[in-house]
């Protein structure tokens, strides 16, 4: 138990740490942190952005230390909670019955109104957020002539449109398929309860590292390298799909895997079976279900996203698409856009009936 609570007290240090950092950055080098980074390339500053990268990086450590060790000090004596205390507080503190100050006395609530405050403001300036831009005369004008030319579609290309979308849908179907068994079983060993052993825990961790890497890469750039490797078209698009959905579909199906009831496992694990049969007779039993709901929600997602990695050469509709719209070619763009809403309205309303079916 007190090796538990130093975890979770630990936790709760970083949290307050991090988030005690972010706010003070923000506050004293007039929000250097989030702005101007996009530029963010070493061999690209000059000594004084060096100089200043230096002086936040050091102060970030600093005041994550000083934070993070006033939060463990008001925790402990009783002067309120924090909000990392209050996510990451064991169970068995949560039980306790304690004298509730208002809300507005808390700590944590102080710390969730000024992050979400001066998160907001930083995202107002980084986005250049402005009124007057969003009702300007001209550019409404401007939109109000593009609508106008998608209201009326070119009906004549409705042909080659439900060609290119047949591709699309196809796409996607076999980028879903592929991507199945090979999510299927590294699912299992990317499940925590399962990898218990030092050596799985390693396996565990580094498929983990590596499925939130590769979700990390949008399916456009995996078009876009599949493109120079295989050649712009479908066969493409294909691959970067499967690509995306072995890494998603591995991830929902390993943290659905360590929710499965233990009683099961146990039972199955007194007969003296083999790890093997303890996961198909104990585990899959219990998982193909939510496994079904999930596969289908993600062949819906991916002919969503097929429509769009057409856009980099991936073949299917979005290639049609982005021929038409870089030549301006309204009427036909609003020919394909109602083909594409079509066909994404039909898929999600038939994956909603079959998820529920499933439950």
């Amino acid at each position: 138990m007190f090796k538990k609570d130093m975890k979770e007290k630990l936790k709760s240090f970083v949290f307050d740490g991090i988030m005690g950092s972010y706010l003070f950055l923000i506050l004293v080098t007039d929000f250097f942190p989030l702005v101007g980074l996009e530029s963010l390339t070493l061999d690209l500053f000059d000594e004084n952005d060096r100089l200043m990268l230096d002086y936040a990086t050091q102060w970030f450590l600093v005041v994550f230390f000083v934070l993070g060790f006033l939060s463990y000090v008001i925790n402990e004596s009783g002067l309120g909670k924090t909000l990392g205390e209050v996510i990451f507080e064991p169970p068995h503190k949560k039980s306790r019955v304690t004298i509730e100050r208002p809300r507005w006395a808390q700590v944590w609530f102080w710390q969730i109104i000024l992050f979400l405050f001066f998160t907001v403001l930083v995202s107002i300036r980084v986005t250049e957020f402005s009124f007057s831009q969003l009702f300007d005369e001209d550019g409404f004008a401007g939109v109000l002539r593009l609508i106008n030319g998608l209201a009326t579609p070119n009906w004549k290309l409705l042909p080659k449109a439900v060609s290119s979308i047949v591709v699309t849908i196809f796409m996607a179907f076999i980028a879903t398929f592929l991507a199945i068994p090979v999510a299927f079983v590294l699912s299992f060993l990317a499940a925590k309860n399962i990898m218990k052993s030092p050596v799985g825990f390693t396996i565990y961790l580094s498929l983990r590292t590596i499925f939130n890497v590769v979700r990390s890469i949008e399916a456009l750039i995996w078009a876009i390298i599949f493109s120079v490797w295989v050649g712009i078209g479908p066969f493409a698009g294909m691959l970067a799909l499967m690509m995306h959905s072995i890494a998603s579909l591995a991830k929902q199906y390993s943290e659905i895997i360590e929710t499965v009831s233990d009683g099961p496992i146990e039972g199955i694990a007194s007969t003296g079976a083999r790890p093997f049969q303890v996961i198909w007779f104990a585990i899959v039993p219990q998982v193909v279900l939510p496994f079904i709901s999930f596969t289908i929600y993600r062949w819906d997602i991916n002919i969503r996203m097929a429509t769009v990695v057409g856009l980099v050469g991936g073949g299917g509709i979005g290639t049609l698409f982005i021929q038409y719209s870089g030549q301006a070619m309204w009427h036909e763009v609003g020919t394909i856009i109602l083909v594409i809403a079509f066909v994404v309205w039909f898929m999600d309303t038939a994956s909603a009936y079959l998820r529920e079916a499933l439950k």
